[in-house]
């Protein structure tokens, strides 16, 4: 996926990450800006989840 569209989906899933993940502040987020590599890294931090269920989580809230 090219950067810009990663960033137009993060933009429009910015609420329903914080929604779904309530331990990631607001500053996190915003840091994230569509980096789903830090997004990954930030979920398996928080939550103890793996990069792959991260990963099919996000892709979950987009369908």
């Amino acid at each position: 996926m090219n950067t810009d569209i990663a960033k137009g989906k993060w933009n429009q899933l910015t609420g329903k990450v914080k929604q779904q993940w309530g331990k990631l502040t607001d500053d996190e987020v915003e840091q994230m800006e569509g980096n789903f590599d830090l997004f990954y890294g930030k979920m398996q931090e928080k939550y103890g989840m793996s990069r792959d269920k991260a990963r099919k989580e996000f892709d979950a809230l987009n369908s």
